[in-house]
């Protein structure tokens, strides 16, 4: 190994081929590419509202200090979450298709 070529069994563990696209591995059904099409929106959504959030502070009496400041990134991301399992934005169902259409081509 020339110390530039990433190991086979890393690449394994996350589902790439030295090619770098997906390798079929037994037990990956429709149902995993849902759940990672459907993880990938939401984590897309949370970023996009975290971007929303940026600039919105909470009024006196109502918020603010160290603690919110803390805690405000994952409140976005359980947000996106919250969003992406009650429908999404629809990125979720073009993903999947591509997930698998990526398999049966592999």
């Amino acid at each position: 190994m020339d110390g530039l070529s990433p190991d086979a069994g890393l690449l394994a563990s996350l589902g790439l081929s030295q090619q770098g696209g997906p390798t079929l591995t037994g037990g990956r059904t429709e149902a995993d590419a849902e759940k990672a099409a459907k993880e990938f929106e939401g984590f897309f959504i949370s970023q996009m509202l975290q971007a929303m959030f940026s600039g919105v502070d909470a009024p006196e009496g109502f918020g603010g200090g160290p603690g919110e400041s803390s805690f405000k990134g994952l409140l976005v991301e359980e947000y996106g979450k919250l969003i992406s399992k009650s429908g999404g934005i629809g990125l979720a169902d073009s993903l999947k298709a591509e997930i698998l259409r990526l398999q049966e081509v592999a």
